[in-house]
């Protein structure tokens, strides 16, 4: 639990701290996000906000990871696990992925950056990495940071993946977390307060995993998890840097995240869900991306056979934008959703809990 704190703690400063950093060193270069012509007229005033704030979300988890593991020998604490390095070197390619995305728009001025076709391949390219490696480095008890398995809260037993399968699950699930948080990322504090909801119900099922894992508590409600207590400080690390982030991010924004964090972050919930192996229950855990994203795929379905839209625009929280409700409104509104996601997730987590004692 120490741990766990010191990693919440140091990367809470270190997001805090460097985050105006790179604001005003951003605002001196001309680091500003372009806005999407077809946006919401409110949005225009934005123009020229510093983004690619995601590098001081990216820090923080880093700094609060290392730091709580260099300091954990003086308690006698383990060192970093197989789990907790991949899931952070997952979120860091996918964050370089937002950053060249973001780089590019800077430099030509405009509010596209990678080709769709150019983005999907740098995700890809990190989930298969990803895919082959979270298969190797067994632990003492010869689990692996992944499974086969699909999950829920635990294994399912009756449904394994062969290698290409896996390969194309593993792809499909980083792909559509990495998105499904960058198109949340529409509105100032947005993502990095759903996102702090979303990892601090993680941070709770991770250490639960822990406290009762089959290697220290054997019996039938235990879990064969590879390194619950490592992911836990992953995402205290990843909590405590959006808190630290949404300082600075919070309506009126003084910088925005770009895709270099929403990205990162995305990649970061997907790497804790196939690690955890909660890939189900994170379906509930992160709802709110999950409507998000869904919304943008429901607009494109319903024009395309029926010429109308199901929204005014798409993602839906412009819908409710257009509709005439302040930006504030929709944020905090939408943060609620997301703090009630987090907690069905975890009433799920613990009634499963229950039934297999």
């Amino acid at each position: 639990m120490r741990q766990i704190l010191l990693s919440a703690a140091i990367a809470l400063l270190v997001t805090i701290t460097l985050t105006p950093v790179l604001i005003r060193v951003f605002a001196r270069r001309g680091f500003g996000q372009e806005i999407r012509v077809d946006g919401p007229a409110t949005h225009h005033t934005k123009r020229g906000t510093p983004t690619m704030g995601g590098l001081a979300i990216g820090a923080g988890v880093w700094a609060g990871y290392l730091g709580a593991h260099l300091l954990g020998p003086l308690w006698g604490a383990p060192g970093p696990s197989a789990s907790g390095i991949l899931i952070l070197l997952l979120a860091s390619a996918l964050g370089l992925v937002g950053f060249l995305d973001d780089s590019i728009k800077l430099r030509k001025h405009r509010n596209l950056g990678l080709t769709a076709a150019g983005k999907y391949l740098g995700q890809i390219a990190a989930a298969v990495v990803f895919a082959v490696l979270i298969l190797r480095f067994p632990g003492a008890t010869g689990l692996t940071p992944g499974s086969r398995n699909l999950s829920y809260v635990r294994d399912i037993p009756t449904i394994t993946f062969g290698s290409l399968f896996f390969v194309a699950f593993i792809c499909l699930l980083v792909v559509a977390w990495s998105n499904a948080v960058n198109i949340t990322d529409g509105l100032d504090g947005l993502a990095a307060g759903s996102m702090g909801c979303t990892l601090g119900a993680y941070v709770i099922i991770t250490f639960w995993q822990y406290d009762h894992s089959c290697e220290l508590n054997p019996g039938r409600a235990c879990y064969t998890v590879r390194d619950p207590l490592d992911v836990a400080m992953v995402c205290a690390a990843g909590a405590a840097a959006c808190v630290g982030f949404l300082w600075w991010n919070a309506a009126p924004a003084k910088i925005f995240m770009g895709d270099t964090g929403s990205l990162g972050l995305g990649g970061l919930l997907a790497g804790v869900s196939i690690t955890s192996h909660t890939e189900l229950l994170a379906v509930v855990l992160g709802a709110l991306f999950v409507a998000e994203i869904m919304s943008v795929v429901l607009q494109i379905v319903v024009f395309r056979t029926t010429h109308t839209r199901l929204f005014r625009m798409a993602p839906f929280h412009h819908h409710f934008e257009l509709n005439d409700w302040p930006e504030t409104a929709v944020i905090i509104r939408f943060w609620m959703l997301a703090g009630i996601a987090a907690a069905s997730g975890l009433g799920l987590f613990y009634s499963d809990y229950l039934t297999a004692l």
